[in-house]
């Protein structure tokens, strides 16, 4: 605690309260500026922008709904479907049952009967085609060979083999071993006597001595005795000169260039940084500008709240004198216009509604509405009905010209056993405990 004081001493009262003075007139309008504002925002957002917003967004749904859902539900409900199911798809069930469907078997079983017949033809016809190819072939290869084989092969045999070996080969090398190797043997020697040795001994006992002791043995002792202790001397002195210069260019640098600067920069500037400015301004800011400014942002938090009590006090007083002057008559108004209403326009509508809307709707659902719904059922159940004897009709008639076109016999549709009936031979009188049978024969029955 005693070093928080001594931190930030308590500024004294000379200072606190003309600031506080200054900061309370200088607030007071700003407060209740702010809360007239606040509380303008706040009906205006309860009487006027939430009721608008609600009320637009409700519009903007049923808007919405009706130019861009409405319409499309009602047009895929009531025009696509129908079409799609009652104009394209019962059709396309029907085509396929009655025709594409019986057609594509008829098709089927007629395909699958040639592909049998040619899978039974077309082996033998490969079979023979094979024989007769394998004739051919030996034929013509026959032929082939005699036309384009033997004859390259014997001329290459008994013409150009010949030719060759015996009018080239053999000439040739009795040539070579009888005239150009000799030949080439004493050309041989002749140039080395005459040209390979002299060359070879005037390199050996002329050029290698005179380039040896009068070009290399003094090359080398010029090197050995003149360059290189010439050439050690002058390294280690430019090593010597070399170290001088470093150790002295260093500290010529630093005596010309950085021990000013830094005398100047640690014995003025420093100083006069330090004891000048930074000292004063430190004294300055924490004895004066840090209380002036702590007490400043404290006044403004206290003067901020009693404005704020001044703000709603005044408030207050201008609430009752508005609810005593305006909303005390408007209440009345209201509350009279609510009984009016009441008693004028909502109980006799409900009698009317009761009396007369009601019985009236009730009489349309049961006399009107009801029979329409029945009527559109028992038409609908016609319309199926008579499609499925359309369909009975149709089928029957697709078995008939199928009987028509393939010949075989009318399937027996399956029937209910029949009870034993027996009669005597030649008369009409019945076996007694028999059922009597009818007359009509089994072929006239079908």
């Amino acid at each position: 605690m005693f070093g928080m004081s001594t931190q930030h001493p308590t500024p004294p009262a000379l200072i606190r309260i003309p600031v506080r003075i200054v900061v309370l007139v200088a607030v007071l309008p700003v407060r209740m500026a702010w809360d007239a504002l606040t509380v303008t925002a706040r009906l205006l957002d309860r009487t006027l922008l939430r009721p608008t917003g609600r009320a637009l967004a409700v519009a903007g749904a049923w808007l919405g709904r009706a130019l861009f859902v409405w319409p499309w539900a009602g047009l895929w409900r009531y025009v696509v479907v129908p079409v799609a199911r009652y104009g394209i798809a019962v059709p396309a069930a029907w085509l396929y049952r009655t025709l594409l469907r019986p057609a594509g078997r008829g098709l089927l079983r007629g395909l699958t009967a040639v592909g049998e017949g040619l899978g039974r033809f077309l082996p033998r016809l490969g079979r023979a085609l094979a024989a007769g190819a394998g004739r051919l072939g030996r034929g013509l290869a026959w032929l082939f060979r005699a036309v384009f084989v033997w004859p390259w092969a014997g001329l290459w045999r008994y013409v150009v083999v010949p030719v060759a070996r015996y009018g080239i080969a053999v000439p040739a090398a009795w040539l070579y071993r009888r005239a150009l190797s000799p030949l080439g043997t004493g050309c041989l020697f002749l140039l080395e006597k005459l040209l390979f040795v002299p060359l070879a001994a005037l390199f050996r006992y002329v050029l290698l001595p005179l380039l040896r002791y009068g070009v290399a043995v003094p090359a080398v002792r010029l090197d050995r005795y003149v360059l290189t202790p010439l050439g050690r001397g002058l390294g280690r002195f430019f090593r010597r000169a070399g170290r001088g210069l470093g150790w002295f260019l260093p500290r010529l640098g630093r005596a010309l260039f950085v021990w000013p600067w830094a005398g100047l920069w640690r014995y003025v500037v420093v100083p006069v940084a330090r004891y000048g400015v930074a000292v004063p301004a430190g004294w300055l800011w924490t004895r004066v500008l840090v209380p002036v400014g702590r007490e400043v942002r404290d006044a403004l938090a206290l003067c901020w709240r009693v404005a704020g009590f001044v703000s709603r006090a005044v408030g207050r007083g201008l609430k009752w004198l508005a609810w005593n002057l305006l909303g005390r008559p408007l209440v009345r108004v209201w509350w009279g216009l609510r009984w009016c209403g009441r008693n004028l326009v909502a109980r006799p509508f409900a009698r009317v509604r009761a009396s007369v809307v009601r019985p009236v709707g009730r009489w349309v659902r049961d006399a009107v509405s009801a029979p329409a719904r029945q009527a559109a059922v028992e038409a609908g159940r016609a319309a199926k009905e008579a499609l499925a004897s359309a369909r009975a009709v149709v089928r029957e008639a697709r078995r008939d010209a199928w009987r028509a076109l393939v010949g075989s016999a009318r399937p027996v549709e399956p029937r209910e056993p029949e009870a034993a009936r027996a009669r005597t031979l030649g008369s009409t009188t019945n076996v007694s405990g028999a059922v009597p049978a009818p007359e009509i024969s089994l072929r006239k029955r079908g």
